[in-house]
């Protein structure tokens, strides 16, 4: 390209020697009049302006091929990515609901790896396969990648928060507006040292209602949404989706109090964030595979965009993956769940002091002492 300009440039200014050396008689004027002069002037003024010109061309027509140049290299770069077998365990709930759109296009091999995906129904089921290398990467609730941390000596790391919080109080009474409506009330709620507990025990110590309200224990969710569908004054905590199906079983059911909001309330400006589930990877497979794991977080965080963007499509790929039985169960649920994705220093503040909330409640629950800062990962 600099070749043809010089050579552009090289035309013009012999062009203009000839021009101005060749006169009717061969020979140069020594003098002339005023109307000379003032051509001559004109005549240097078009010609500045016809080189201006053409280095103005001579230049847009370097920059276009350097933009060419720039978008074949980002193009080879491209397509000079390899696909990479990776495989992804999550669990059969809102953690799956985001991964919805990147399972469709895996099965459509649209997808920038070759994702295996399983789902499962708890995430006790998830992590042996987890730690003998049988899965790469894990979305389980974020105190058990805490756990999972410890117990692995630190061989892995969160490299997203895909689900804030899920849980709900719901109850028939409307009168209950605040965490200070609770008090002398009888909770209901899933298992003694389970996220739901440690939740509602903080929020319930912020707020000073320790020793003023009752929790009943169930063993799990659907325990809790049936004890509120018979007796519906009564009060419960639930996750989503069985708030929704809760709702759409009895009417005179509804959501009293948010507890993620609740959480964001107690925390104040700048402080944690109620999460529910996070993404975790090997760290033998991220060091060996850095590219396609951070592959797989654009596209997990397209996956999420897509849930929250487009419910009643994602709603169909989440009745068609089992986790939930239909899709307009599923648009109610959808928008409830808190479906995100949120990676990097904002997942470090967001989950960090989550942990500690726990931790400062039970050690064994983040499995006994917090992780170091090698646990997150920020690319």
């Amino acid at each position: 390209m600099k070749k043809k300009a010089v050579a552009v440039m090289l035309s013009i200014a012999l062009s203009a020697v000839m021009l101005a050396g060749c006169g009717t008689d061969g020979s140069a004027e020594v003098a002339g009049d005023a109307t000379t002069v003032e051509d001559s002037g004109q005549s240097d003024d078009v010609a500045e302006a016809e080189d201006q010109d053409v280095s103005d061309a001579v230049q847009k027509e370097e920059d276009e091929a350097d933009n060419v140049e720039s978008q074949d290299a980002a193009e080879e770069v491209a397509d000079d990515y390899q696909s990479v077998d990776v495989r992804i365990g999550s669990l059969k709930g809102p953690t799956s609901m985001g991964l919805v759109y990147l399972m469709d296009q895996a099965k459509k091999n649209e997808a920038a790896n070759n994702y295996e995906f399983k789902m499962a129904a708890t995430a006790d089921e998830l992590l042996p396969s987890m730690i003998s290398g049988d899965l790469d990467i894990v979305l389980v609730p974020a105190n058990v990648a805490s756990v999972l941390y410890n117990k692995t000596e630190g061989a892995v790391s969160v490299i997203d928060i895909n689900t804030l919080g899920v849980l709900y109080i719901v109850s028939g009474d409307d009168t209950i507006q605040s965490m200070e409506d609770l008090k002398g009330r009888t909770v209901y709620l899933t298992g003694k040292g389970t996220t739901p507990d440690y939740v509602l025990q903080y929020l319930l110590k912020e707020n000073g209602l320790t020793d003023d309200v009752s929790l009943e224990y169930k063993s799990e969710a659907a325990e809790v949404a049936a004890v509120l569908t018979e007796t519906p004054e009564v009060v419960g905590v639930l996750p989503q989706p069985y708030v929704t199906a809760a709702c759409a079983q009895n009417e005179n059911l509804s959501v009293v109090l948010d507890l993620t909001n609740e959480w964001a309330t107690v925390q104040g400006e700048g402080g944690s964030s109620l999460v529910t589930g996070v993404t975790v990877v090997r760290n033998a497979f991220l060091e060996e595979n850095k590219a396609a794991v951070d592959k797989f977080l654009e596209e997990h965080a397209a996956s999420a965009d897509y849930a929250n963007e487009h419910v009643e499509e994602a709603a169909e790929l989440v009745a068609a993956a089992g986790i939930i039985e239909k899709a307009p169960v599923a648009v109610k649920a959808m928008p409830k769940c808190n479906i995100t994705y949120i990676a990097g220093s904002d997942m470090k503040t967001a989950l960090s002091g989550y942990l500690e909330v726990l931790f400062e409640q039970d050690a064994s629950s983040v499995g006994g002492s917090l992780p170091n800062d090698d646990f997150y990962y920020i690319k």
